[in-house]
């Protein structure tokens, strides 16, 4: 948008505080390369469009916006005199890309002195050089720095995975090998009981009803069902009893594993009636091997899923083998995640699923998703663990409107309401030296709102913490929408105007 231009007194351009200590000159350069334009209400310019001029507010007022989300959210208004806006990176020339970062607009008359963004640049290089490479090394340090630290963080988030992901994949490997160790031996005593029999004098019929019986105890250790401690205690005792009376030899070893088979002494009483009674001694320990190796199978089973869930967990986790942008079901990517961090969740944490399970997919970037909930859940556990004893973690989905709410709620000590409007900014950490970089919730942030076009915030009291993701349900059109090359590491710029106290970017 374009004003209304008027004359440029070099003597009014020298009472704003940027120009104040300016010759004369100096004073005539600027005019003669500027221009004092005057807008009626209505925007200046638009987030996103090409950074071409530096505005110097003479009277009026402006208000500054970011788009988050759908959303245009107002970060600043002021009538201050000699606030400025628009091209203020021009000195780094192509470097960095020259676009708006915020939109302003006046809500009534306003002028400004109005500086080409090319004529900034020049004036910063000839008139003040040293700061003009100061402050180029005050920007890309920071960026870098940021940039370095930013790996760091992730660095730490992947060795922390990768030790929860060992010690959950150690408890079934080591379960399997055990049980495997166990099976082998099983199997052996297996041979050699069968030797035995075909030692013995058995007629064809025993043998033939002994395979009949062994076949339908495996079909009945397949369909067992857990028992209570009290009622597993109560069968073993009926269970012993039986194998005493029937002269079966420390049958109290037996019971506990036809017990966990799901056997029973109406089970026993149909092997006694199926087999010649000088052999039952010999069926009964035939059919404890039998049901030790099903049940060593069904462990080993057991614990070899549990692996092939762990590695899909990963794999879900990291998105290695997915398209980075595509349609996800957030409830997915949240169990992957909280599987991932079980290990460092740990017991004294517990957790709560409150998923609305009828909620749609929603585009996104799944890995970089699976980061901010590293984050988010790294915080919580953190905060619980702060207070010394056990707390809970309640991750919720619900629908608010036209985007889907992913909420992470914490039972630890709170944010204090006087850094809470600092938490997302880069560096800021409550953590103690050497365990927090304070770029966890700036990357969480960058991704949900510069990438996904949602936003990110929190509402805090002890005992009650609450980070909220919202995200769109529907991807953005292409103007607006995510793009490959929109990511979690482009720079976040100021949205101050800047003023005679020289504020830092948000």
């Amino acid at each position: 948008m374009s004003g209304t231009y008027a004359h440029c007194d070099p003597q009014e351009i020298a009472s704003l505080f940027l120009f104040e200590k300016l010759t004369p000159r100096q004073l005539g350069q600027l005019c003669a390369e500027g221009r004092v334009e005057r807008f009626e209400p209505g925007p200046v310019y638009t987030e996103g469009a090409p950074a071409t001029c530096f505005y110097v507010m003479i009277e009026g007022t402006v208000v500054l916006s970011r788009r988050v989300g759908g959303d245009d959210v107002e970060v600043s208004r002021t009538s201050q005199r000699g606030v400025y806006a628009g091209a203020m990176q021009a000195y780094l020339g192509d470097r960095v890309p020259q676009t708006y970062t915020n939109s302003m607009r006046v809500t009534e008359p306003t002028r400004f002195f109005v500086l080409p963004g090319q004529a900034f640049s020049d004036f910063m290089q000839e008139w003040f050089p040293m700061a003009a490479h100061l402050l180029e090394g005050l920007f890309f340090g920071a960026k870098n720095t940021q940039r370095a630290i930013g790996q760091r963080e992730r660095l730490l988030a992947l060795g922390s995975l990768s030790a929860g992901l060992t010690h959950e994949l150690n408890n079934p490997a080591a379960a399997a090998v055990r049980a495997t160790a166990t099976l082998r031996e099983r199997v052996g005593r297996m041979r050699h009981k069968l030797a035995v029999i075909a030692r013995g004098d058995y007629s064809r019929e025993a043998i033939a009803d002994l395979i009949e019986i062994q076949e339908r105890t495996v079909e009945r250790v397949a369909k067992a069902t857990a028992l209570s401690p009290l009622e597993a205690s109560d069968r073993e005792d009926e269970l012993t009893d039986w194998l005493d009376d029937h002269g079966i030899a420390e049958g109290w070893r037996a019971a506990p594993t036809f017990v966990q088979a799901g056997l029973d002494a109406d089970w026993l009483d149909q092997v006694a009636a199926a087999v010649p009674q000088d052999i039952l001694p010999g069926a009964i320990g035939w059919l404890n091997y039998t049901v030790e190796t099903e049940l060593l199978m069904d462990e080993i089973d057991d614990s070899t899923t549990r692996i092939s869930h762990l590695v899909d967990a990963a794999r879900q986790y990291s998105q290695l083998d997915r398209a980075p942008h595509r349609v996800v079901d957030v409830h997915e990517l949240l169990d992957s995640t909280l599987l991932m961090l079980s290990g460092k969740i740990g017991p004294r944490v517990r957790v709560v699923k409150d998923y609305d399970r009828s909620l749609p997919k929603v585009p996104a970037y799944p890995a970089e998703l699976n980061q901010v909930w590293t984050n988010l859940i790294d915080n919580a556990v953190f905060a619980v663990a702060s207070t010394g004893g056990d707390g809970t973690l309640t991750v919720r989905t619900a629908r608010e409107g036209e985007r889907l709410l992913v909420e992470f709620r914490d039972t630890g000590p709170g944010i204090p309401a006087d850094i809470r409007n600092r938490i997302f900014d880069p560096f800021f950490t409550t953590k103690p030296v050497g365990e927090g970089t304070g770029l966890g919730l700036d990357i969480s942030w960058r991704i949900v709102v510069d990438k996904h076009h949602g936003s990110l915030q929190v509402e805090s009291a002890p005992g009650d913490t609450r980070f909220q993701v919202l995200l769109p349900l529907t991807a953005p059109g292409s103007e607006d929408g995510p793009g490959p090359d929109d990511g979690p590491d482009a720079e976040r710029a100021g949205d101050e105007p800047g003023t005679e106290t020289a504020e830092e970017p948000a």
